[in-house]
């Protein structure tokens, strides 16, 4: 039986043309600043993203630490979602090694909006701490922003002088999702990352933009916190590939995630909201069965997904074909329910 695995889109295998890339890539040290294939995606990435500057980083989650050490820091706080990767996924980086405090906002669907996030902002006093950012992330369980929302936010940060870091690391499924340009989107924040290696197929790497001087402090803290790469064009040759051949792609797992959901909600026993899924990630639960029995029965159907508690993740991604989405969505159609019970 074949296994078809929606555990995440970080489970792509990067395609034959471009592992030819990588094995073509010209490469130096980057340390020195030669290495001309990751000068390339920097430069790439800065202008997609309207920004002066990028860094190519290791992951996501460094990506997301060093805008948090650089503009935020001991003594600070962020205002950030309750369910926000830099919280809830990246290993309490932020207070261990940025030295800043989270300030956790629940809001529907994991979006934040200016109303909502004002009252958390700190007035200026000598025994608080400084409220130094406001942190969104885009998508948020696969959840679009809507522009106007951040375009609010941005108006609040600059009315309190504040920094706006921008998770991004699925940015280019909300911008293909929502049809607004990525610069657009961008614009709104002071520092941005996006992930290469989720769903736009690349192995490894993160791009972390923001202003000249700014990506100058960066690429210091990312030598710090041993982020300082030699001969990594090979790397970014994968990156270069991604951008220029599966941002457009992007739009066909948002539809292979809509079947999977209305296949779902067709069963009768899967609890499932078509509506939120806007991109490629959709959660469903099973009421009264643990998370751990459902993912164990789409197991056992060859559906590889992931669970937290009552919810279970599926998320469609490259190395997954019109084909596969049919089998699975077949696959899900013949559970009987009777199996989450025995």
């Amino acid at each position: 039986m074949k296994i078809h695995d929606l555990r995440s889109d970080t489970v792509t295998k990067p395609t034959p043309a471009m592992r030819k890339a990588m094995a073509d890539a010209e490469v130096g040290d980057d340390v020195y600043f030669e290495d001309p294939t990751i000068n390339k995606l920097e430069a790439m990435s800065a202008e997609r993203l309207g920004k002066e500057a990028a860094l190519f980083v290791t992951s996501g989650s460094m990506g997301n630490l060093i805008p948090l050490f650089i503009n935020a820091g001991r003594g600070t706080e962020v205002i950030t979602h309750a369910n926000s990767h830099i919280i809830q996924h990246e290993v309490g980086a932020m207070s261990a090694i940025a030295g800043t405090l989270p300030i956790a906002v629940d809001s529907p669907r994991g979006l934040l909006d200016a109303k909502t996030v004002e009252p958390y902002i700190k007035p200026v006093a000598y025994d608080l701490a400084r409220t130094a950012m406001i942190e969104v992330e885009n998508t948020i369980g696969g959840i679009c922003y809507p522009l106007q929302s951040l375009k609010d936010i941005r108006l609040l940060a600059d009315r309190y002088a504040l920094k706006v870091h921008l998770d991004g690391a699925r940015l280019f499924n909300a911008a293909v999702a929502t049809g607004v340009d990525i610069s657009e989107i961008a614009a709104n924040a002071d520092t941005v990352t996006f992930c290469l290696s989720k769903g736009l197929g690349a192995p490894v790497g993160s791009i972390l933009c923001g202003s000249k001087e700014f990506i100058a402090k960066a690429r210091t803290v990312r030598k710090m916190i041993g982020g300082g790469m030699r001969q990594a064009g090979i790397l970014a040759a994968a990156g270069i590939y991604a951008l220029e051949h599966h941002v457009d792609r992007l739009a066909q797992d948002h539809t292979h995630a809509k079947l999977v959901a209305q296949a779902l909600d067709q069963t009768g026993w899967a609890r499932v909201s078509l509506t939120d899924v806007e991109t490629n990630i959709m959660f469903f639960s099973v009421a009264g069965v643990p998370g751990k029995k459902v993912v164990s029965v789409l197991r056992s159907h060859g559906v590889l997904c992931s669970g937290d508690g009552d919810t279970i993740r599926l998320v469609t991604n490259l190395d997954l074909s019109s084909e596969d989405i049919a089998d699975v969505c077949r696959r899900i159609g013949a559970i009987d329910p009777k199996e989450f019970v025995q």
